[in-house]
């Protein structure tokens, strides 16, 4: 069990997000996938990953631990919906902090070489682990983004809710039981190592996250003494949640690809996820200037924003975007 100890100043400084971000999310989908339970919330799930082409996990196996905590990518390249900018976070992480991060985690020794040069900087480990994981998530989490990204902004809306409407120490005595326990000043949460964790004033981060069975991770930036620690609590935990993300909705399937065309409505589920146009061109199968069109055209009708980022343009749904795909979330097969 852990015990997460908190002073005032640490309650005053507890927050809310709304991911651990995609890379993360696809790295425990695996964990969940290649685990020996099988969650009954999940099944759905895994049938429908099942049906499609397997994809190659060989470095993403690699760095699976044997025992203990896995990686804490969230902290290494950040919480984004979009996958391209975690990879591109993950191929400019320093090698010592790669190593600091990693530094008392526990592979698999057949993959012994393979995870030294990982961790030695080299190019093409980094390369092959962001291809794997790129095509994992392409496979497990893309064909239920849009689901996937509502429900988890559905949940820390929740938690806003409470926090608004009890404060914070309601909000812990409801976050996650019985899993979570708040007992003033002592959070109690079921672990796997028994431990105290003090936060010092350094607050806590509360993250709601999908592919987490029965279980919390508590993980913290090990460059930064000030950085809160981060909380990520199970969202998915009776047969009616896994129900509501895995099965589909022909009918607001069909209706959203009526209103705006098969193409376009794939477009916007795609940029529900948070993309560049050239994902958005590979996600749907077409040059980059047709995909640059039709978010053109979704911008115009105020569905989406465009904002430039170094050299990247990234989309986003505005409120009415948002409203529109959450009347029935769209899986894109374009035409």
């Amino acid at each position: 069990m852990l015990r997460i100890h908190f002073t005032a100043e640490d309650l005053v400084r507890t927050r809310l997000a709304t991911t651990l971000g995609a890379a993360a999310e696809t790295y425990h989908s695996l964990e969940l996938l290649h685990g020996r339970r099988r969650p009954l919330p999940f099944r759905a799930w895994r049938t429908a990953v099942a049906g499609r082409p397997e994809a190659a996990t060989g470095p993403l196996t690699a760095l699976m631990t044997v025992r203990g905590p896995g990686i804490d990518l969230r902290t290494l390249v950040g919480d984004s919906f979009s996958l391209d900018e975690g990879i591109e976070n993950l191929l400019a992480v320093p090698t010592r902090r790669l190593r600091k991060e990693m530094a008392n985690l526990t592979f698999d020794p057949a993959h012994t070489t393979w995870v030294r040069d990982f961790l030695d900087g080299g190019r093409e480990p980094r390369r092959e682990f962001a291809e794997a994981l790129r095509a994992w998530h392409d496979v497990t989490l893309a064909p239920f983004g849009p689901r996937i990204r509502s429900h988890l902004e559905s949940v820390r809306a929740g938690y806003a809710r409470t926090l608004l409407e009890g404060g914070v120490e309601r909000l812990l005595a409801e976050l996650c039981v019985p899993l979570v326990r708040w007992k003033p000043p002592i959070l109690e949460v079921d672990y796997p190592r028994d431990d105290d964790i003090r936060l010092g004033g350094r607050g806590l981060l509360i993250a709601p996250t999908v592919f987490l069975w029965r279980q919390a991770m508590l993980v913290h930036d090990v460059e930064d003494d000030t950085a809160p620690f981060l909380l990520a609590v199970p969202t998915v935990r009776e047969l009616r949640d896994g129900v509501a993300l895995w099965e589909p909705d022909p009918g607001g399937d069909r209706a959203l690809g009526a209103l705006l065309g098969q193409t376009r409505a794939a477009a916007l589920t795609v940029i529900n996820e948070g993309c560049s146009t050239t994902e958005l061109a590979r996600r749907l199968n077409m040059s980059p200037a047709s995909a640059s069109q039709h978010a053109t055209v979704l911008r115009n009708a105020r569905l989406i924003t465009t904002t430039r980022q170094g050299g990247a343009v990234l989309h986003a749904l505005t409120p009415l975007g948002l409203e529109l795909l959450g009347a029935g979330p769209f899986h894109p097969t374009p035409a």
